[in-house]
């Protein structure tokens, strides 16, 4: 499916364009250019390719999934890789975007309808009436700011979990919770494969010494590298937060089997001590005086007794029961 929004000195207008007619509005100078191709065949992006004059390994990396988030530039265009998130049952799942910009163009490429998009086209064409913003520059922006500004979402969700993964830690469940901690490292660790190298992106894209946009766009393009950057700390930040979560499970984990060992060995030992008394008058020797003691029977019973809850109580106060 292929979207394409124009703006013609402020007036936005949605069209539904054959793919072979796109090249006559790019040689438009006074149309302002947003293509957006959702899972397109390979038949359709050739041809789109074809309108536009793209390099075959531009191409080659919009129509293969799982790139690295970069930007390259080419002669007359940009290409530029940057991803979505959203959460999908607990985890952050990215989505690829492959951006060509022109002079007078945007193309945008990806697989669905990511709702980021829509969101974005609906803010571009509340915007497009000041002049300032009717630039190539300025959409891009548009568009990069809406899917960073959806990436906290994300990491709030992921904090919450961690939240509740800390609750956890002293309430049981060691093994859930260690499987849980990696889980959450592993989905930090996606997310931080996604936005350090978006990082580098932004880092070029505000560059004033070799500016690839105009100039007046760059101080917008600093604060998506701004909550970038708030992105990438935060990660950092629980990374390290689910470090120390581990280590306290661990720890909690020690702490509970060392309880009990100690309760084991306490009642072991007041078992062994009871044992020893039955043991000693429990062996039928001839010369045992106490074999024909009247008391001796009630006597030893007693002392067992005595001797169990004294070791019961000595228990009890060093905290080992």
């Amino acid at each position: 499916m292929i979207t394409v929004c124009i703006d013609r000195n402020g007036e936005d207008v949605r069209e539904t364009v054959s793919p072979e007619g796109i090249s006559e509005l790019v040689a438009d100078p006074s149309a302002l250019l947003w293509v957006d191709v959702a899972d397109p065949t390979p038949d359709e992006f050739d041809l789109l390719a074809g309108e536009f004059g793209f390099h075959p390994l531009a191409v080659e990396d919009a129509i293969r999934q799982h790139q690295r988030p970069k930007l390259d530039e080419y002669d007359g265009y940009f290409f530029l890789i940057f991803y979505t998130l959203e959460l999908c049952d607990g985890s952050p799942r990215g989505q690829e975007i492959a951006f060509f910009i022109g002079k007078n163009y945007v193309m945008t490429v990806h697989d669905g309808r990511p709702p980021v998009l829509e969101e974005t086209r609906q803010r571009w064409q509340a915007n497009v009436a000041h002049k300032e913003n009717r630039t190539v520059g300025f959409l891009v922006y548009t568009i990069l700011d809406a899917i960073v500004d959806d990436y906290f979402p994300v990491i709030d969700g992921v904090a919450e979990q961690i939240d509740a993964l800390q609750d956890e830690i002293f309430a049981g469940g060691e093994a859930q919770t260690q499987e849980e901690i990696f889980r959450l490292k592993r989905n930090l660790l996606d997310v931080r494969r996604i936005v350090a190298p978006e990082r580098d992106v932004m880092n070029r894209l505000v560059r004033r010494d070799a500016p690839v946009f105009d100039p007046a766009v760059i101080v917008y393009y600093q604060d998506v590298y701004d909550h970038i950057m708030r992105v990438t700390d935060a990660v950092d930040t629980y990374r390290d937060v689910l470090s120390s979560a581990l280590d306290a499970n661990l720890s909690m984990t020690s702490y509970r089997l060392n309880q009990v060992v100690k309760r084991l060995t306490s009642w072991s030992i007041i078992l062994m001590s009871v044992t020893l008394i039955a043991s000693i008058y429990g062996m039928n020797f001839v010369n045992m005086p106490e074999l024909e003691w009247t008391w001796g029977y009630p006597a030893a019973l007693a002392g067992m007794v005595v001797l169990a809850l004294g070791l019961l109580a000595l228990f009890k106060r060093i905290d080992w029961l």
